[in-house]
């Protein structure tokens, strides 16, 4: 019997391995040819030794260049047309708008747009970003107006902007919870630290607060809190809003903070956290959340979409305010100044995370997903 063939469509191959590997695994298991198409990095060798069909197209995350563009589309139609997937599966906001594109023009049966965010475009304030916002609307509109799709939202936010802008009716909708997490994986242990530990785990860039953690790690260590502040993680050059890796080091060199880099192991670094710090401007549903969740470690983030969706305020974490470091540094105070509350937000959050946040739940709703698209007849 021919293999139903589903090709993941993302930006770049340590997302997919990240954030969908679960899913694909699982598709794999289910008797589907799993092709990934991606930018590719030193991560490739990880997917080809998975068993899956890997094809490289260079999407460019930062370039916004129409010829680039323009290329990296046709090598999207080229792909689907060698291919010719039942479902593709487009995730981050490149590939949902030139691969829903490209699956109208190829004809592929089934879409599933997987909407991780909407990212600095809709954050940032100013006249080029409406306008580049105007753009990225309309082709928006026209990446979704497939016949046979399901948009996968991870927050109400970001669900009611892409409703707005598709004009699609809400069964073309799904709310999921972000990737999941693998509660084996991610167990909770007690945070034995004699000295708290404040780790905040993120790519370094502006949008997801590194300047307010900055900021607030130095207003701490002047008021005399004791407490390590951490930042793992590194500068991404392709991204507008990325941190210059000279200003990184300036902070640890003033003794303001602690660069740990990349980290692969996030279980083992979430096991070294006292708190997890997320200080972002917007997310979709941010992953290291609903694993410091599932490791027992209390959570202070912003109280914007995305972020406000992971956690209770109060009982799992705190949130705040964004762009606001003094609020961050107030709350991080009273956290470390309260351990036995600490422990208490931590038991609280693994219990939150084995009722909302089991990747298998998550893996069961992807699947039902591509089940419908697979009997919906074009």
């Amino acid at each position: 019997m021919k293999k139903i063939k589903i090709l993941f469509l993302v930006n770049v191959d340590w997302f997919f391995l990240s954030h969908r590997l679960p899913i694909a695994l699982e598709a794999a298991a289910q008797g589907f040819e799993v092709h990934v198409a991606t930018t590719t990095t030193d991560q490739a060798k990880v997917i080809e030794g998975l068993g899956f069909i890997l094809h490289e197209v260079k999407i460019s995350r930062g370039d916004l260049g129409i010829f680039t563009t323009f290329k990296t589309f046709l090598d999207i139609i080229k792909i689907f047309n060698n291919v010719r997937p039942k479902i593709v599966h487009l995730v981050t906001i490149k590939p949902i708008i030139l691969g829903g594109i490209a699956a109208r023009i190829a004809n592929i049966h089934g879409v599933v747009a997987a909407i991780s965010g909407l990212g600095y475009v809709f954050i940032n304030q100013g006249f080029l970003s409406s306008v580049r916002r105007f753009f990225i609307k309309a082709l928006y509109k026209i990446a979704l107006g497939h016949s046979n799709l399901k948009v996968i939202c991870q927050n109400s936010a970001d669900y009611n902007e892409i409703k707005n802008i598709s004009k699609l009716s809400s069964d073309s909708f799904v709310l999921i919870n972000g990737s999941g997490v693998s509660l084996e994986e991610f167990q909770y242990f007690p945070d034995t630290n004699k000295i708290p530990k404040i780790i905040m785990a993120s790519r370094m860039l502006e949008d997801k607060g590194v300047l307010e953690f900055s900021a607030a790690a130095q207003q701490l260590k002047t008021l005399g809190i004791l407490a390590d502040f951490i930042l793992v993680g590194d500068p991404d050059p392709d991204n507008p809003s990325s941190i210059k890796k000279s200003q990184i080091q300036d902070w640890e060199q003033e003794g303001i903070l602690k660069h740990w880099g990349h980290r692969d192991e996030m279980q083992e670094v979430l096991r070294m956290a006292s708190i997890v710090v997320l200080p972002s401007y917007r997310e979709g549903f941010p992953k290291v959340l609903i694993e410091a969740a599932a490791c027992g470690r209390p959570v202070i983030t912003t109280d914007v979409p995305g972020c406000r969706d992971a956690i209770y305020h109060g009982k799992t974490g705190m949130l705040v305010p964004p762009k606001n470091s003094n609020a961050l540094a107030d709350a991080i105070k009273n956290l470390v100044l309260q351990p036995e509350e600490c422990r208490k937000m931590g038991l609280a959050g693994r219990a939150m995370a084995e009722e909302r946040f089991d990747e298998k739940i998550v893996i069961e709703e992807h699947f039902s997903i591509y089940n419908q698209l697979l009997l919906n007849i074009k």
